[in-house]
């Protein structure tokens, strides 16, 4: 991606260690951005969001080999806290001053049937899926309602399991469901503060969450076949809508929900 439709926007990625969160943030690190990379807090997503730290910092380096100013900072913190949305702020604006965009991607999904389903587990998925992105959406919202100039963008990551059902998933489609449609009041909500709100419903994505469920080769061979183009989704594919709902020419666009499922969604036959 060389069009640099974010240059110089300060950008939040929640999640971002690995998996769709990472792409994202390297897909807005080639696209200009200035990046928060958020993870959980752990020894393992600290030292993950560090080396992609590093990779942003060095994509952001000239043709002389100097840096361009700082270019990305992590922050750890469980999603599901409110004061961990706090944090994120605080640390955002420390660093570069203010905040232009934020991507909502934190998620999990624990597979299991909907009567195996233990309470813990029901609260977890919808403490991180649901309750994260509340905290983190209105905690940011309310930074960019009062710095100057006001407004930003804001995409979550919610599914394509917002709109259909899974047999192991009960408790993980109603949080994307809420997702999108925590977008779609927000968009009313917070529109005027020049803050628009959209959400982006990825089909199959290879990540740590689906690992096991794929290393069946019959499994993964019947995604692919229901797919229309072919293959599953890789966290990269979700850069390019993400950078465009951020960016400016996306700018009469709040309130949408562009499904990135390779045409999963409409191949009913």
């Amino acid at each position: 991606m060389s069009s640099l439709l974010l240059q110089d926007r300060v950008v939040i990625i929640t999640g971002a260690s690995q998996g769709i969160g990472r792409g994202v943030a390297l897909g807005c690190a080639k696209a200009g951005a200035k990046v928060m990379v958020h993870h959980l807090g752990t020894e393992g997503t600290r030292r993950d969001a560090e080396e992609l730290v590093k990779e942003i910092e060095e994509l952001a380096k000239g043709a002389d080999g100097l840096q361009t100013g700082r270019r990305a900072v992590e922050v750890g913190g469980d999603i599901s806290k409110p004061e961990t949305a706090d944090k994120i702020v605080q640390v955002a604006v420390e660093t570069f001053g203010r905040i232009d965009c934020l991507v909502s991607n934190a998620g999990i999904c624990p597979f299991f049937s909907f009567l195996d389903i233990p309470h813990d587990v029901w609260a977890l998925t919808r403490g991180v899926n649901l309750d994260g992105a509340f905290y983190v959406v209105q905690a940011v919202a309310k930074q960019m309602k009062v710095q100057e100039p006001q407004g930003g963008s804001i995409v979550a990551v919610s599914s394509i399991s917002a709109l259909v059902g899974g047999g192991e998933q009960a408790h993980y489609t109603p949080t994307k469901a809420g997702v999108k449609s925590l977008m779609e009041s927000c968009a009313i909500s917070l529109s005027p503060y020049n803050i628009r709100c959209n959400s982006v419903l990825p089909g199959t994505i290879e990540t740590a969450i689906n690992t096991d469920d794929l290393s069946q080769p019959e499994k993964r061979a019947y995604m692919n076949k229901r797919i229309p183009l072919g293959r599953l989704g890789k966290p990269e594919d979700l850069a390019g809508p993400v950078v465009f709902l951020l960016s400016d020419m996306a700018s009469y666009v709040t309130g949408a929900s562009l499904l990135v499922d390779g045409g999963l969604f409409v191949n009913l036959q």
